[in-house]
């Protein structure tokens, strides 16, 4: 991943940097005043001075304010561009990848996590540039007068990075155990949120509160350790500042007493000289105190760049793009140029994949299945079923062979259109919170209201769910039996008018057998006219298939 901190371009760091040289010709300025009112000069003698160092006040500001402005619409933009990756990168993972993070890990990650690469955008980045750039001005402009005073700020300017490298390496894995902690917590939050029915039912919700306090706790003592740590590097950094600025003092001091002769290149130093020399000082120290201050949000930011990364990086993905582009009701072009109107032809040869676990990979027999044709995937549990309904809609990437539909091979340039001509049903269909309308359609601009209640109609919903689709819907289907759930994701099949192919996984696990009959005679009508491949160890609905496949058979491991 691209680090973050490149995409500001360093110009507003620059800029910032460049602001802070300004403290140069504006401490000149100051010195000379002073040095010439010492010899008598009244205000008319300093009032080219007074209007030089206001000059440049105002210069520095207007370079502070942009720079301030370009760094932070900047940081804004990279973060909303890391955020855009790391959703899209989500986006495009299998679903069926187990590696896959939790969703309220994932939320937090990109929700509350990337807003910590602001700070380090924004104060880090500027900090380490003005650390780079006006130390070594300033000691060249102390340099030209006193090269006692230069060295004096070069030992203790060395000082400072060594404690806080060390400091910092400590302070990143706080930074970066604080935030794993959080996302912890937000996940286990998300979790028993959804579930908070269960745990009613259960008597479970004072485990539940315990638990919960134990997180926040432990979050707690994770947060304390990174601000005891971030306290830390500032007391180092002003211990070394203050001890270099107060030898600087003293050497100039006994200098102008003429206590200390040397160090000068030519005479004595005069007033302006030592006095342009103690100004110069602080703000010699003053990059590295805005570094120490941003030196937490160094470590917090790299942290969350980490965990972003890891968002984006590595997982299995989607054959193609997860957005389709086209309509469901557009049909797909056929080997010699025809288009498709009716139920396609899908033929596999030769493919392999990894199983969900990842502990081997399947080999699968060459599979035709016929315009049309009703097929039962029979195998045991883990014999690979769902793998190869998977396969067949681009849901991960076969190691090799091809999938063809209707003459075009399921590829990442083909998969986004293919996939408008498929309808898929997974075995655990989820219920989202709102109308039953909301839950059919899913807020695809192709299924219309009609649709939807033609879909219920279809499914033998109508009279089991009052109001239709207006019917608003708990999270997780609160509300709905078992069979009604899967009833309700059988709508969503029935509701794509424009979807062929119909991939349908252990649709009657787990149901009654009353249940399980109305929901064969839904599919069997349903799939009328349309391909049908569902998986299944059902035996009923496997006899009313036109065809029966043994995985256990076929697949080789």
């Amino acid at each position: 991943m691209e680090n973050p901190g490149l995409s500001t371009r360093n110009v507003g760091s620059v800029i910032s940097a460049l602001a802070a040289l300004v403290w140069i010709p504006q401490a000149g300025l100051i010195a000379a005043a002073v040095h010439t009112v010492a010899l008598g000069g009244g205000a008319q003698a300093v009032a080219l001075h007074a209007l030089g160092f206001f000059c440049l006040g105002a210069l520095r500001s207007s370079l502070d304010a942009w720079a301030a402005r370009r760094l932070y619409r900047d940081a804004r933009a990279c973060v909303s561009a890391l955020r855009a990756q790391a959703a899209g990168a989500l986006a495009a993972r299998s679903p069926l990848d187990i590696s896959r993070p939790a969703s309220g890990l994932a939320a937090s990650v990109i929700g509350e996590q990337a807003e910590t690469l602001v700070p380090w955008l924004t104060r880090y980045a500027p900090a380490r540039w003005r650390v780079m750039l006006v130390p070594p001005v300033i000691v060249a402009a102390v340099g030209v007068l006193s090269w006692t005073a230069a060295l004096i700020l070069m030992a203790a300017a060395p000082l400072v990075p060594i404690f806080m490298a060390l400091i910092g390496w400590r302070a990143k894995a706080a930074s970066e155990a604080q935030l794993v902690e959080l996302g912890r917590m937000n996940a286990l939050l998300l979790d028993r949120l959804r579930g908070l029915t269960t745990l009613r039912a259960l008597r479970a919700v004072p485990m539940t509160a315990q638990r919960l306090r134990d997180h926040a706790e432990s979050l707690r003592a994770r947060t304390m350790h990174v601000l005891r740590i971030a306290f830390l590097s500032s007391a180092v950094l002003e211990l070394f500042a203050a001890l270099g600025i107060a030898l600087t003092a003293v050497y100039i001091g006994f200098h102008l007493l003429g206590e200390l002769t040397f160090g000068a290149w030519g005479d004595t130093l005069t007033l302006a000289e030592g006095l342009f020399i103690l100004l110069l000082a602080p703000a010699f120290f003053e990059p590295l105190r805005d570094l120490s201050a941003a030196w937490h949000d160094r470590a917090a930011g790299e942290a969350a760049r980490d965990a972003i990364a890891q968002l984006i990086d590595a997982g299995k993905g989607l054959v193609g793009p997860p957005d389709a582009g086209t309509s469901v009701l557009d049909t797909v072009p056929s080997a010699s140029g025809a288009v498709a109107s009716s139920a396609p032809l899908i033929a596999l040869h030769g493919l392999r994949a990894d199983r969900h676990g990842g502990a081997s990979a399947l080999h699968f027999a060459d599979l035709d299945i016929e315009a049309g044709q009703h097929v039962a995937l029979w195998g045991s549990s883990g014999s690979g079923k769902t793998l190869l309904l998977s396969l067949m809609a681009g849901l991960i990437k076969a190691q090799s062979g091809t999938v063809n539909i209707g003459g075009a091979v399921l590829n990442d340039q083909t998969a986004a259109t293919l996939r408008q001509r498929m309808a898929w049903m997974g075995q655990k269909p989820h219920v989202f919170a709102g109308s039953v309308a909301t839950n059919v359609s899913l807020g695809h601009p192709d299924v219309s209201r009609a649709h939807v209640e033609q879909a219920l109609q279809a499914v033998g919903l109508t009279d089991a769910l009052p109001h239709g689709g207006s019917r608003s819907l708990g999270e997780g289907g609160l509300g709905l039996s078992g069979g009604e759930v899967i009833r309700l994701a059988m709508a969503r099949v029935a509701a794509r008018p424009g979807a062929d192919i119909l991939l349908v996984d252990e649709p009657t696990a787990h149901l009654d057998n009353d249940t399980a009959r109305r929901v064969i005679a839904a599919l069997q009508q349903m799939a009328a006219g349309r391909t049908l491949v569902v998986a299944t160890h059902d035996p009923r609905l496997a006899q009313c298939m036109d065809r029966i496949v043994d995985i256990d058979a076929e697949a080789l491991a």
